[in-house]
């Protein structure tokens, strides 16, 4: 097995090709990961959530981590992990532009809204908040097998 370092088109190609990541995020000392869909587009993940506790933590503490995978046939891997900042895309004046461009990029895929816009039940339903993460460091790894060395 051979592995390299992604440089920064290849993290950015991976974070666009990828939809689906895991959010790390801290309240009160304790680390919370949870599955979110987004999309790439320039230097911020798009991602939307219903209000609960991955919100409110970002909220009190907005720096963030989310990392993204892609397995390559049996043994072959990338990952990418983002460092950045939570920004809120409030319903509001002067929003209006950044919340349409998170819809837009979202809602690209059928079941964008998963598993995001899903609560457990009998919760009853709460708006959606939009949301980016501004990529401030951003660091990859590739994986591959030896017999592929030549074709990397």
């Amino acid at each position: 097995m051979i592995i390299t370092t992604m440089d920064r088109a290849g993290c950015m190609a991976l974070l666009q090709a990828a939809r689906l990541g895991r959010l790390a995020c801290v309240g009160n000392g304790q680390p919370y990961v949870v599955p979110i869909t987004y999309a790439a587009d320039g230097e911020s993940l798009y991602s939307f959530s219903l209000l609960g506790q991955k919100i409110e933590w970002m909220r009190q503490d907005p720096r963030v981590c989310v990392q993204v995978d892609d397995l390559d046939g049996e043994r072959g891997w990338r990952s990418v992990v983002v460092n950045g900042r939570y920004e809120e895309l409030p319903d509001r004046i002067g929003w209006k532009v950044q919340r349409d461009r998170a819809w837009q990029l979202l809602s690209r895929d059928a079941d964008w809204w998963q598993p995001g816009g899903i609560k457990p039940v009998p919760e009853p339903p709460t708006r959606r908040i939009f949301y980016r993460i501004v990529v401030e460091e951003l660091t990859g790894r590739h994986a591959f097998p030896e017999k592929d060395a030549g074709a990397a």
